[in-house]
C-alpha cells in the first residue's frame, strides 16, 4: 500500500509540472555530496548532501538544497531553498526557505524564513514576515499576520512585541 501511495505522490507531481519537464533531463536524482545545475521532476535522494537549481516533488537523505523548490523535503538534518518554495519541510534539525508564497510549512527543530504563508512547528521559529502560525519554544517574527503560540513570541512590529504563551497580530 505504501509503494502505491508513494507512485502515486511521484505520478501526480510528474503530472503537475508537466510545464517544467522540457528542461528537465532527471525524473530521479541520487546526489552524492554534489552542486549540480539540473532540475528534477520527481524523486532527489540525498545520500549525504545534494544542492541542485530545482526540485518539484519529493527530496528524502540527509542535507537537501535547492534554488527553487516544489513538494515536500525530508531531510534528516538540512532542508534549505535559497529563493522560492512551495511546499513542506520535514527535518530533525535545521529548516530554511528564502520566501514561501504559496501556503507553506516548516516542521523541525529550528525553522527559519524570510517569507513564510502558512505554519512554522518547531522549537525555535524565526520569520521575516508571516501569514499564519507559529508553534515552538521561542517564536519571533518582524511582521506577522496570524498567531505565535510558545514561552517566547515576539513580533517587532506589533503593538505588543512581546507576549509570552500567545502572541498575534493583524
Amino acid at each position: 500500500m505504501k509503494k502505491v501511495l508513494f507512485s502515486l505522490l511521484v505520478t501526480g507531481c510528474l503530472i503537475l509540472s508537466a510545464g517544467a519537464a522540457e528542461k528537465v533531463d532527471w525524473p530521479v536524482w541520487f546526489a552524492f555530496n554534489d552542486t549540480e545545475d539540473i532540475d528534477v521532476v520527481g524523486l532527489r535522494v540525498n545520500l549525504l548532501s545534494g544542492n541542485c537549481e530545482q526540485v518539484t516533488g519529493m527530496d528524502l537523505g540527509f542535507i537537501g538544497r535547492s534554488r527553487y523548490y516544489n513538494g515536500v523535503q525530508m531531510n534528516l538534518l538540512v532542508n534549505s531553498v535559497e529563493d522560492e518554495m512551495a511546499g513542506w519541510q520535514f527535518s530533525l534539525g535545521y529548516n530554511e526557505i528564502g520566501y514561501a508564497n504559496f501556503v507553506s510549512g516548516q516542521v523541525g527543530l529550528w525553522n527559519q524564513a524570510q517569507s513564510l504563508n502558512g505554519a512554522q512547528l518547531g522549537l525555535v521559529n524565526l520569520v521575516d514576515y508571516a501569514c499564519g502560525l507559529q508553534v515552538g519554544l521561542i517564536n519571533r517574527a518582524e511582521e506577522t499576520s496570524g498567531y505565535q503560540i510558545g514561552l517566547i513570541n515576539v513580533i517587532r512590529g506589533s503593538r505588543v512585541p512581546f507576549m509570552p504563551l500567545i502572541n498575534f497580530s493583524y
